[in-house]
């Protein structure tokens, strides 16, 4: 059985650039993601570079990942910065009450994760503790980091062996503070989140993003009061500069019966189509937030971040239920393709990040021992990085098969395309559990030639990679054609596929 879809792209009109930024990742301090995931230590026979694994390193270059958020999540909330520097053998444990009631030594800290990022060539993403720690500590953090002269942080931090500041652009202040960081108040943690952040100084010339810790999916109360907030700061008004220049809102994806609930695999295809149907509501989500942000912000000085997306599914058979270790399929990639075609929308989004990196939630990376799998979600993070400042194209969907799911119409086929160096990327995510999809794309204003067509998936939505089977689901060459400015290309049913242009 074959449906077909048809599309136009005018190759040459541009909108704006796709921010990079979109394409983050998040790294916290729970399960095997930093401990046996990142870190392994300078005496670990695993190859690594001042413990840091090489492989995942090369792994993650390959992406050309644009920053990286650390130490949570939750974990941001109860971790004191100073307990990660100096000699690691004085460096006091602490417990992980939030993930696994564990006790770990501290050996990866700040300096750690800045060498990291440094390995990686990501920009840094900083979140500080709003729910257990104090103005003055993430005042000092930040002068730790960033500050060049010789102010007191700026020589504890050459006593510990870092001559020059570094640059760390993001600063989160707080996470999920309806929640884990703290239970507060929408009101309660404006007042806070603006008095933390009159507090994270620009020092020399690094100059922070400060990001409010904001809404939990569409609440879309919590972004308006810190709207509101933003706008009858009488200091902020006087003085022209925000205390905070983004806010926050965390979004995972499940197939309805809420996070945690349900296996990564097997599933059904109704699960599988009301997964699609969650992950495309996105949309709806992002657009209401910009909708309360423009009205207290119509000139866009404020940016909309999604520092927590991803699939949550019940842990994997025998593993601790705080590790948040899960398998990751076909369903959990085109989860993310069908976001990433939602994020190229939408300007005001200025970043966003997967959850999480390694070893947890919808992974990149699996690691078992000293051997590690790149996970489905890798291929579509690796397939998708020509859009990173990358000018969008704007892609008119003319006619799509669609089901319904609850009472609610999707599109079985989602798409987007950008533009950068006379070539553009056009990415396609096919939802149908067992069709094929014949897809036309009038590409009009410019003459155009494939360059390379692949298409990622498996012999059903729940296949997976694993260490005996590491490209079960791997990128594979796929026939494209371009004849009188009309693409064709069939597409199998659950994949995720790019095709790469040349533009005359």
């Amino acid at each position: 059985m074959t449906s077909s879809a048809r599309a136009i792209i005018d190759l040459d009109v541009t909108g704006h650039t796709i921010n990079r930024h979109i394409y983050g990742h998040f790294a916290e301090h729970l399960g095997r993601c930093i401990y046996d995931g990142f870190w392994v230590g300078e005496d670990s026979p695993i190859p690594n570079e001042r413990g840091i694994r090489l492989d995942i390193v090369e792994a993650l270059r390959a992406l050309d990942i644009p920053n990286l958020r650390w130490p949570g999540g939750c974990f941001a909330d109860t971790y004191h910065w100073r307990d990660g520097i100096g000699p690691r053998e004085d460096r006091p444990q602490i417990a992980n009450t939030n993930w696994g009631d564990v006790v770990e030594n501290n050996h990866f800290g700040t300096h750690e994760f800045m060498d990291l990022c440094d390995m990686l060539g990501a920009d840094a993403y900083v979140n500080g503790n709003v729910g257990s720690g104090t103005v003055q500590e993430m005042s000092e953090w930040v002068e730790y980091l960033t500050r060049g002269d010789d102010s007191p942080m700026a020589r504890l931090r050459r006593q510990n062996g870092r001559d020059e500041p570094w640059r760390v652009p993001f600063w989160g202040i707080g996470n999920e503070a309806w929640g884990c960081g703290g239970n507060m108040s929408a009101e309660y943690y404006a007042e806070e989140a603006r008095r933390y952040a009159t507090f994270c100084h620009n020092h020399g010339d690094n100059r922070l993003t400060r990001i409010a810790a904001g809404a939990h999916e569409d609440d879309l109360d919590w972004t308006r009061v810190l709207m509101k907030t933003l706008t009858e700061c009488h200091g902020c008004t006087l003085y022209g500069n925000l205390p905070y220049q983004a806010v926050s809102f965390h979004y995972y994806t499940h197939s309805g019966s809420g996070i945690n609930t349900e296996d990564a695999l097997p599933f059904s295809d109704d699960q599988y189509y009301r997964t699609m149907a969650y992950a495309a509501d996105m949309d709806r989500v992002i657009r209401g937030h910009i909708a309360v942000m423009d009205s207290y912000d119509p000139t866009g000085r404020v940016g909309l971040v999604c520092d927590e997306w991803g699939t949550w599914w019940n842990v994997e058979e025998g593993t601790n239920p705080g590790f948040l270790f899960q398998q990751n399929t076909v369903r959990d990639a085109l989860v993310a393709g069908i976001h990433f075609d939602i994020f190229h929308r939408y300007e005001r989004l200025t970043m966003a990040n997967i959850a999480q990196t390694v070893n947890v939630l919808q992974a990149m990376v699996l690691t078992d021992g000293d051997r590690m799998v790149l996970t489905p979600t890798y291929h579509v993070f690796e397939m998708n990085k020509g859009h990173q400042d990358a000018r969008r194209l704007v892609s008119h969907l003319v006619d799509a098969p669609s089901t319904t799911v609850e009472g609610t119409p999707l599109d079985l086929v989602s798409l987007s395309a950008s533009t950068k160096d006379d070539a553009a990327l056009i990415s396609v995510s096919h939802l149908s559990a067992d069709a094929d999809c014949t897809v036309t794309v009038d590409l009009r204003g410019r003459r155009a030639d494939v360059r390379r067509a692949r298409v990622l998936t498996g012999g059903s939505a729940a296949d997976f990679n694993d260490v005996d089977a590491p490209d079960r689901v791997s990128p594979q060459p796929l026939e494209a054609r371009v004849e009188d400015g009309i693409l064709t290309v069939v597409v199998p049913p659950h994949s995720f596929s790019t095709i790469e242009l040349d533009l005359v």
